[in-house]
């Protein structure tokens, strides 16, 4: 235990004391909120009034506050996981100066190093992801703030849902990575496509019957959607509150993914939360799987 308390002190260490690493973590939540503040939120704002039925108005305060909520679902749902590609660079950096080498002829066991990077890397994501979330929130404050202690915190557990399935989800992938070429090739492949596949950038309710079929396969759909669940709860009683009927509100919740079918099947808030630690145990399960394969075939 004290090896492998060690060996995640030394990570989580190595990464806040590379200044680029962690900035280049933690730019990307910084520029998405950018970009929704200056740009997409007037578009989010067109898209939900023109979705309305004709003669439904809605408060500016309320309608801040709904659009910052799924602005917000948005870039937490992507930063959570593509952050984590960034922390877990570490440990290709050191395959590719032959750190690791220095390890295995240590004491260390390959297990503890395994499972220190894969707990350094969530320390690390869950910190950058902790401080884009705590900026949301102050923006959120500004714009239109309908949560309550309850919504905060099921917020706070979807983020450590996203950022643990994130770093299992990297851990598998950059464990085949020996140089940093690759880990940047895979990150930025990850940092375009996760949001349009997990329908951050743009809902599924969107894409065509047989994307959205597809997608519905994905764990990284079912975090989106639970983010914006519990981020909109508030507003979407606001909206209830003033008047909105049931099958307008059924159709704005369709609209932005809050409602997802898995085929005629309505996918619950609860199943979701289950899909998504269900994906982070299977991901875990393979990383374990693999570092055991490469220790019995080094024997």
């Amino acid at each position: 235990m004290k090896t492998l308390l060690a060996f995640i002190r030394r990570n989580v260490k190595v990464f806040f004391k590379d200044k680029g690493m962690f900035f280049t973590s933690l730019i990307t939540p910084l520029i998405l909120l950018v970009l929704y503040a200056t740009f997409l939120s007037k578009v989010y704002k067109e898209s939900f009034m023109t979705a309305l039925p004709g003669g439904f108005t809605i408060p500016e305060k309320l309608l801040n506050g709904t659009v910052t909520c799924q602005m917000t679902a948005a870039l937490l749902a992507v930063s959570s996981v593509t952050v984590s590609f960034c922390s877990n660079l570490l440990m290709i950096s050191d395959k590719a100066i032959g750190t690791v080498r220095d390890f295995t002829v240590s004491p260390v066991k390959k297990s503890v190093m395994a499972l220190g990077y894969y707990i350094s890397s969530a320390v690390t994501t869950l910190t950058v992801s902790f401080t884009a979330l705590a900026l949301c929130f102050v923006y959120l404050a500004f714009q239109g703030w309908y949560l309550t202690i309850s919504d905060v915190i099921l917020v706070i557990a979807d983020v450590c849902l996203l950022t643990l399935f994130g770093t299992a989800l990297s851990s598998c992938i950059n464990f085949f990575l020996s140089t940093n070429g690759q880990a940047s090739a895979v990150g930025t492949i990850v940092s375009t496509g996760y949001g349009f596949l997990c329908g951050a950038y743009m809902p599924i309710a969107t894409f065509s019957d047989s994307l959205q079929r597809v997608l519905m396969f994905l764990p990284g759909t079912y975090g989106t959607s639970l983010l914006r669940n519990h981020l909109m709860r508030g507003v979407f009683a606001e909206m209830e509150s003033i008047g909105f009927p049931g099958d307008v509100m059924t159709e704005i919740r369709d609209s932005i993914d809050c409602n997802l079918y898995f085929g005629d099947t309505s996918v619950s808030v609860f199943s979701m939360a289950i899909i998504l630690t269900g994906s982070i145990l299977l991901f875990t399960g393979l990383f374990v799987t693999f570092n055991m394969f490469i220790k019995r075939k080094e024997k």
